[in-house]
């Protein structure tokens, strides 16, 4: 899949989702003529991608590519192998996503769950299958470089794949992809894709299918093994914080001792494919669901085909932001809540995907006329110069913007490197981009998207139900299991390589200041790159929703894009995308947040657009009609999904009615609210003395002081701010369990907690400890090392403390086959009970505070994330210099005080469990 895939796949849904904005109604040519001047901005003109990457190629084969970014003191690790679902056919479908499981399951070398080691060094990993490559990545501080490089040469050649680790994987990747069935969009792209590519390995889905993965026997994950993990099939990638020579003498000493594997028969047992005939009608699945959904296909050229850049500009024209033609053919006629669409380029061939969720009493086939009706218009019409232009600025300013973060950059190193055989091919696409025309777009629009060349299908539900599910079954389970130890911290420290130390780089603080309106500001200076990190929020959350009217906090922040006082709705689009200016809106229990990145140059269009729509928002009532209906198709999908069900039924046990974190929209409230309301909830809700503004990258510190103060500085508030009242929560006498049945599905979602702790409360650090031991990570914790690892019941399980501003609940979450659910329940309150009464040992306690203090600085490496982080410490009432000091608070944490943690917030005898999932027979 090409890589532009990983920048360039959006979705537009109700209220959470990248909107670029504009400011300014000018005429058609100055306007045209502003634009012109901000393509031509000296970072988009002088942008390339790889001019500081070295190549090297190991006498073995294997391709290294290693590029220094010393702007942080981290670095990533990436192994890409040249192998994926394009290398299977009917019959062992899924092997490579198989095969990726068991590459943590040890090695000859250390025959220990490899998630633990990384863990261990602080280190962010993971993997992933797709259609044409498997890839292995980590991002460690600097000093932890070189045991990376010797784990990953180590799973390269002595992956321990044992019958009895296939087995228990099995049941993993068969509750992964059992939970993948369990939503709708999943089962009708994989129908579309089968009819679309009948004779294609792309037309099967990545992860395989249940009847494929069960019967995959050991010899043939072995062969798979063997043919394709090989240095001459694999690229390293290394980005960041290191020196080149002598990192290149560490590849050689661990990977250049890798041999080349001797190629066996990979036991295929691959059945003939007839290849249909072309439906005249759509593929219709009519199943139980939530929305009517449609999902078309259009097969595409491979990735290195010279249409490519065109069509990634064509689908810009017809995607992205308020001014495309199909968010204005679909989102403004209110015919469709949702849309996403999206080129992928692949080593043998491609397709584009084009999804839709409709909006409420919408029809599929009007949705599908209105979509071709567009497709069409360009076919015959072309596209305007406006929209070219506009079109390449998003598309190259998305790949500056993601290139800030090492690991993106690694994963554009590496997906180039394995789909077109050369690590450069981002540069070449951008170059080719420049050189796209008005008339290419029209050619490839009539080449690839004639109506004959689609493959459609419509999602017609069966059921469509907006309740949340009742109380069943309360009381305690009395099913019990022999855990056996937890796995010896000891062990891991046995197999750990060795950490060069180097010195902890001092973390810099943001300037912190309060404008006289009481709005805070925080502002760090990074020049590493041209760009800017924007975060802020506003203290007006669903918290402040009533029952009669919940939905309203969410529905006044998914509004205030849609016009202020001096702007239209599409005004405001037009010119931060025309600039290529990335935000997003979204709320959450406590805040609206704001996040935002863009060209250092374009930091007074942002600001200015941030400041209008806080102050002078008018929500028309065509548009907030609108978003109500996208919020009412919003909730019936989330009402279909057993995670986002479990977590509602949850938190409306864990908190009482007369609770502001108890509430949750309905259909009836959604309805209830009117213009009126939504006007008030603005005008009471979003003041100055509310507001914090955090802001991160290339910019002079006294120039912004004064754009802030000019924007926003004369915003003024009235009266005092609204305040809630928050009971005391009740404790249940015992366990509390509850079931919300959804029909249709083949996974059921677990939450396990109860009340939980503040931000601010003094147990926070001894709290992180006790959750990173207990289930802070589904590879190395106790809870994953047992129902996971070992017993194999569920694809993923973690804990975490929910701390804001309030105390938010613990929770324990996990996805399971319904039949095994009660198992891994009583698995997971047994484990519950270990930590509670024997508590954790000192070596846990210590591997725990080494692997959050080590992260932690793998985040605040991501300009987006620092900003986040100081915005996040400020909302909290944290001291600025938290960000410097929140690793010394982790490291003083003594064991007593973990377990005297572990004893106040553990509390398995008074557990509220809700699970959501199929219903019981």
């Amino acid at each position: 899949m090409s890589f532009l895939k990983f920048f360039r796949h959006h979705r537009l849904f109700s209220g959470l989702f990248t909107l670029c904005l504009g400011i300014v109604l000018l005429s058609n040519s100055v306007y045209f003529g502003k634009l012109e001047a901000w393509a031509s901005s000296p970072a988009i003109a002088a942008m390339t991608t790889t001019d500081e990457v070295r190549k090297t190629v190991l006498d073995n084969g294997l391709t290294v590519l290693t590029k220094e970014v010393p702007t942080a003191p981290v670095v990533t690790v990436q192994v890409w192998y040249r192998i994926g679902s394009r290398d299977e056919a009917t019959g062992v479908n899924g092997i490579a996503h198989q095969l990726e499981h068991l590459m943590f399951k040890g090695t000859s070398d250390r025959p220990i769950q490899f998630g633990r080691l990384f863990n261990a060094l602080g280190s962010q990993s993971n993997a992933f299958t797709s259609y044409d490559q498997t890839a292995y990545f980590g991002t460690v501080e600097r000093d932890k470089l070189r045991s990376l490089l010797v784990l990953e040469a180590d799973r390269m050649q002595n992956a321990l794949i044992t019958a009895d680790s296939l087995t228990s994987e099995k049941r993993v990747v068969i509750s992964e992809l059992q939970g993948n069935e369990n939503s709708p969009n999943y089962r009708l792209s994989r129908a579309v894709m089968r009819a679309a590519f009948p004779n294609s390995p792309y037309g099967l889905p990545v992860g395989g299918t249940k009847a494929d993965v069960e019967k995959f026997s050991i010899e043939q994950v072995r062969s798979y093994y063997s043919n394709y993990y090989s240095p001459e099939n694999a690229t390293v990638i290394i980005v960041g914080d290191f020196k080149t020579e002598p990192t290149l003498q560490a590849v050689k000493d661990s990977f250049g001792k890798v041999p080349k594997k001797e190629k066996q028969p990979v036991q295929q047992q691959a059945q003939p494919v007839a290849k249909p005939v072309k439906p005249a009608q759509p593929i219709v699945l009519r199943e139980p669901g939530s929305a009517p959904l449609l999902n078309s296909v259009y097969p595409l050229p491979k990735a290195t085909h010279p249409d490519v850049p065109a069509l990634h500009v064509l689908d810009l024209v017809l995607t992205q932001g308020r001014s495309s033609r199909l968010y204005q053919a679909l989102i403004e006629t209110g015919l469709v809540s949702g849309f996403s669409g999206y080129p992928a380029n692949m080593i043998s061939g491609g397709w584009y995907d084009l999804s839709a969720t409709a909006a409420p009493d919408q029809d599929l086939n009007k949705i599908s006329a209105a979509i071709e009706k567009v497709l069409s218009n360009v076919r015959s019409q072309g596209v305007t110069q406006e929209e070219l232009t506009r079109a390449k600025t998003q598309l190259k300013s998305s790949i500056l913007l993601k290139n800030r973060d090492i690991t993106r950059q690694a994963f554009q190193l590496g997906d180039d490197q394995t789909t077109t055989g050369d690590y450069k091919y981002t540069d070449r696409f951008l170059a080719a981009v420049d050189r796209v025309s008005a008339a290419d777009l029209q050619r490839v629009a009539k080449t690839y998207f004639a109506p004959e060349k689609s493959t459609i299908g419509f999602f017609q539900p069966t059921t469509i139900d907006a309740k949340a599910g009742n109380a069943a079954n309360s009381g305690q389970t009395t099913e019990k299991f022999n855990l056996g130890a937890p796995v010896d911290p000891a062990q891991v420290a046995k197999y750990l390589p060795a950490v060069q130390k180097s010195d902890r780089t001092t973390q810099a603080l943001p300037e912190r200041y309060v404008l006289p309106n009481g709005l805070r500001v925080l502002l760090m200076r990074d020049s590493s790159t041209p760009t800017v990190s924007l975060a802020a929020s506003m203290q007006a959350g669903s918290e402040f929703d009533s029952s009669a009217k919940a939905g309203i906090a969410k529905l006044t922040a998914d509004n205030l894009t849609n016009g202020t006082q001096t702007k239209d709705a599409l005004t405001l689009a037009k010119t931060l995308e025309d600039r290529g200016i990335e935000l997003g809106i979204e709320t959450n229990r406590e805040s609206v947040l704001v996040n935002a990145s863009a060209l250092s140059e374009h930091l007074p269009v942002l600001v200015q657009t941030l400041a209008d729509v806080a102050q002078n928002a008018t929500f028309p009532d065509r548009e907030l009609e609108l978003a109500r209906n996208r919020a009412r198709s919003a909730l019936k999908v989330q009402l279909d999904n057993p995670a986002v069900l479990a977590r509602r039924v949850f938190q409306q046990t864990v908190y009482p009615e007369n609770h502001p974190f108890h509430s949750f929209p309905t259909e009836a409230s959604l309805k209830a609210i009117q213009r009126q309301d939504v006007l008030n909830f603005y005008q009471t809700h979003y003041r100055p003395d509310r507001m914090i503004l955090s802001l991160v990258g290339d910019f002079d510190l006294a120039d912004v002081k004064t754009l802030v103060e000019k924007e926003l500085g004369g915003w003024k508030a009235s009266g005092a701010a609204p305040a809630l009242t928050y009971p005391p929560l009740p404790t249940p006498s015992s366990v509390v369990r509850r079931y919300a049945p959804i029909p249709g599905k083949t996974q059921s979602v677990t939450l396990i907690g109860s009340a939980g702790i503040d931000r601010r409360d003094a147990r926070f650090y001894n709290a992180s400890i006790v959750n990173q031991v207990l289930g802070g990570d589904t590879l190395s914790s106790r809870l994953g090392a047992e129902v996971r690892d070992r017993q194999g019941l569920t694809y993923g399980i973690y804990s975490y403390f929910q701390a804001g501003n309030r105390p938010g609940p613990f929770v324990i979450s996990m996805q399971t086959a319904p039949e095994d659910a009660d198992k891994a329940i009583a698995s997971t309150v047994k484990l519950l009970e270990q930590v509670r009464e024997k508590g954790v040992s000192t070596v846990e306690v210590l591997t725990a505070q080494r692997s959050i203090t080590s992260s932690y600085p793998v985040d605040l490496a991501n300009p987006d994330q620092l900003a986040s982080e100081i915005l996040m410490n400020e909302t909290y009432g944290l001291n600025p210099a938290e960000l410097r000091q929140f690793p010394n608070q982790i490291e003083s944490v003594t064991q007593a005080q973990v377990n005297q943690a572990a004893q106040e917030l553990i509390r398995p005898e008074q557990l509220i469990i809700v699970t959501a999932g199929p219903p019981k027979s």
